[in-house]
């Protein structure tokens, strides 16, 4: 188990393979060497979740496969179960990896008081929910339109249109609503309304209503306190509920988040015209009084006494008086600083770096990448305004100093480096980083990825670009440069790929009739052995799939290939 004696920490290096995670231990010794494309913390039952060749599996603190990568997804255990996605859907392992499901569903969520929620179609092609038991048994049959996560050995189900029950773990009906919608159960009350346009209120567990409707947002209670927006407001600004209904805070804020611990960050908007631009916050006590100024852009989740707190400048710590919590460390430029272990964790955008309780460094992620000898990428960060942060490559080491500065040059404005005003209120976030993700004889392969979040969206749109780069000369190559001048190349590729699409069942997400052909500069990266041919979210398949790429050996098209061409000849 990964306890304060022998705690290991998830950690990252930027190597010429790309990204590598691995774990070190508080000396900043790295303990679990960096292999994994992806790595998280320890869990309590002494196991990590970490990626490898592109599929989820799980260590113990030797860096020993316990459950060997072979999933499509992994969320953590619970209850000694976790859930994982194979081919055909959503199964259940236990903590050796088996699996216990007999067959795959459309979903499965984690487990709590013993079950787990599952979803499939019925045979009217219509999804129902039901519940496993923890060997997997449908203890309760698909049958619902909709299922609550169990809670105090109860859940919340809907049977039918108008119609929703308290159920016991056994399926068994403890009370039947007869009402438009039941929410979640939570200190034995529950959310409810009466039609579509209706306003919400609470009932209690045998279906009394103990608050009226007058809510157009009414959530779970948690400790007697309940988030909520008064349907007299036309603002939607939220407040805070006692089981009586009294407002505890008036509903005047932009936004209530109960932090655990008995407190609450509210926030006041950034700007009172555009609400979803986001709020500064303050913490209040569970009686209401606000303990600190409207000054944070983020509060977390209180954790023994304990929260941390970004200004837009700094992260430290407070406790539960507001006040900044003794011992332990701020960090000038930080998002976000965790107590984890022994240590300080600090994340800058998705930068980790590892401090001492009293503020000494113990490790960082690397800023320089060597490459060979000669050459090597050096990272530099961008932050011209506190939405807009990238991290971009700088080459160093080419012969050429003309050459070298001009290709530096394009990696700024390609990396997207623009000017924006330190105080300008953006309608949107954007992050950009960067990969080494392959280099061989005189070519250098870099993938530039980035996240444009608009602040209220569903998600953000992720974008990704690769670069082929020459070190001797600074040429960045393009698909036509790969093959001679002569070749049907478009058309050769375009049949390959959708080919691939009809006969492989892994692009079966590929929306039917989007993949006509690629462009004449179709987005494309290469190894040693094959050629990448990538779509963006959206163009071909749902946002869901992310990038779909298609990946097609030399071997295969090796006749089409200029091989006494710059580019062929710059890698081969």
């Amino acid at each position: 188990m990964n306890n304060n004696n022998n705690f290991l920490y998830c950690a990252a290096l930027k190597t010429k393979a790309g990204t590598k995670w691995g774990y070190i231990n508080d000396k900043g010794e790295f303990q679990i060497q960096p292999l994994f494309e992806y790595a998280y913390d320890f869990q309590n039952n002494g196991l990590a979740t970490v990626k490898m060749d592109g599929l989820y599996g799980c260590i113990d603190d030797t860096g020993q496969f316990v459950i060997g990568p072979r999933f499509e997804t992994m969320i953590d255990f619970s209850e000694a179960r976790a859930t994982v996605v194979l081919e055909d859907g959503f199964h259940v392992i236990d903590e050796t990896g088996q699996v216990l499901t007999k067959k795959g569903y459309n979903f499965i969520r984690m487990y709590q008081d013993g079950r787990a929620v599952f979803s499939n179609k019925d045979m009217h092609g219509k999804f129902r929910y039901g519940y496993l038991n923890k060997a997997c048994e449908e203890v309760i049959p698909l049958q619902y339109e909709s299922a609550s996560d169990f809670k105090d050995g109860v859940a919340v189900v809907k049977i039918k249109e108008g119609k929703f029950a308290l159920i016991d773990r056994y399926g068994n009906g403890v009370v039947i609503f007869n009402y438009f919608f039941v929410g979640n159960y939570g200190d034995n009350l529950l959310s409810f309304r009466c039609g579509v346009k209706e306003k919400y209120g609470y009932l209690n567990t045998r279906g009394d209503i103990v608050i009226k409707p007058r809510f157009t947002v009414a959530t779970p209670f948690e400790n007697g306190r309940a988030v909520v927006i008064d349907a007299a407001n036309s603002r939607n600004k939220k407040g805070l509920i006692d089981k009586a209904g009294m407002y505890i805070i008036e509903p005047i804020y932009n936004d209530l988040t109960i932090l655990g611990e008995n407190r609450i960050a509210v926030g006041v908007a950034v700007d009172e015209k555009q609400p979803f631009l986001g709020s500064k916050y303050a913490l209040a006590n569970w009686n209401g009084q606000i303990l600190s100024e409207f000054i944070y852009n983020y509060v977390s989740q209180y954790d023994q006494g304990i929260a941390s707190v970004f200004d837009g400048k700094r992260a430290f710590f407070i406790d539960r008086s507001g006040n900044r919590a003794r011992g332990l460390p701020g960090v000038e430029g930080a998002d976000s600083v965790t107590l984890i272990g022994k240590l300080v964790r600090i994340f800058k955008g998705t930068r980790i770096a590892y401090l001492t309780r009293k503020g000494k460094l113990v490790w960082r992620q690397n800023t320089i990448i060597p490459i060979t000898n000669r050459y090597r990428v050096l990272e530099k960060m961008y932050q011209p305004n506190i939405d807009y942060l990238v991290f971009y490559p700088k080459v160093d080491g080419l012969k050429n100093e003309k050459v070298q500065v001009q290709v530096n040059e394009k990696l700024k404005l390609l990396s997207g480096l623009k000017e924006i005003s330190e105080n300008k209120q953006l309608d949107y976030s954007y992050t950009g980083d960067f990969n080494v993700t392959f280099f061989q004889k005189n070519l250098l392969v870099m993938e530039l990825y980035g996240d444009q979040y608009y602040f209220g969206a569903a998600h953000g749109m992720p974008t990704k670009m690769y670069l082929k780069i020459n070190m001797i000369n600074g040429r960045f190559y393009e698909l036509m440069d790969l093959f001679q001048e002569d070749s049907d190349y478009e058309g050769q590729l375009s049949s390959i790929i959708e080919n691939m699409i009809k006969t492989d069942p892994k692009y079966n997400y590929v929306f039917p009739g989007a993949y006509k052909k690629i462009a004449k500069d179709q987005p494309f990266y290469v190894n040693e052995d094959s050629l990448f041919i990538y779509f963006s979210p959206y163009e071909i398949g749902p946002y869901v799939a992310g990038f779909p790429t298609f990946e097609i050996p030399f071997s295969e098209i090796i006749d089409m290939i200029d091989k006494k061409g710059e580019f062929w000849v710059s890698f081969q």
